[in-house]
């Protein structure tokens, strides 16, 4: 991620405001859980900055959510939005992140982006189709909250409805997939599967 948000920073030209756009939203995805659909859409009403809240607004299954905000990732998007509303002339787009006229963000070219610097950083072959996503980065996120949970020695189970809020899923059981993408969670879970085992024999 390091990599990738310095990869961000690199994009040309250097005084456009695209390079803070991409550092910023793919930030964001990868610290906010979001998927990339639910960033895109954000508009400048639904970040409160003050309070440190998204408001996640009609996503997939047709839910709402509130997503709080670390104070470094206010202290981000507020240098962005400073920039961004420096950037741009009236009329102001309604949209948080915008493009370098101050139009909405285009799915492709934000897809278009993010292959560009995964090549340039390594993770992905030029001519390859396989390769990291842009889902990854919630991906990620998910799995790693899962894995501090397990080494803190917290109980997952109880934990895990949090997580389902959090990302925004309608069933517990939607966030359990996430238990199956990783080796070091599979373990984990593994691991406290046998401790029940051993209690009940």
């Amino acid at each position: 991620m390091t990599a990738l948000l310095a990869a961000a920073l690199s994009l040309p030209p250097a005084n456009a405001l695209r390079r803070w756009t991409y550092h910023c939203l793919f930030g964001l995805i990868a610290v906010g859980g979001l998927r990339h659909s639910e960033a895109l859409d954000l508009r400048r009403d639904d970040v409160d900055l003050d309070q440190g809240i998204l408001t996640i607004r009609e996503t997939k299954f047709g839910k709402s959510r509130l997503v709080p905000l670390h104070a470094t990732t206010v202290a981000v998007l507020s240098d962005y939005a400073a920039r961004r509303d420096a950037h741009l002339v009236a009329p102001r787009s309604p949209y948080f992140f915008v493009a370098e006229q101050g139009g909405r963000l285009l799915h492709q070219y934000v897809h278009r982006v993010f292959w560009q610097l995964s090549r340039q950083i390594g993770l992905r072959q030029r001519g390859q189709r396989n390769g990291p996503r842009i889902h990854d980065l919630r991906h990620r996120f998910a799995v790693q909250a899962l894995i501090n949970w397990y080494r803190a020695g917290e109980d997952v189970e109880r934990e895990l409805p949090i997580l389902s809020t959090f990302l925004g899923h309608v069933n517990v059981r939607d966030t359990y997939w996430y238990l199956s993408a990783a080796p070091e969670l599979m373990a984990h879970a593994a691991r406290r599967l046998d401790k029940r085992w051993e209690v009940r024999s």
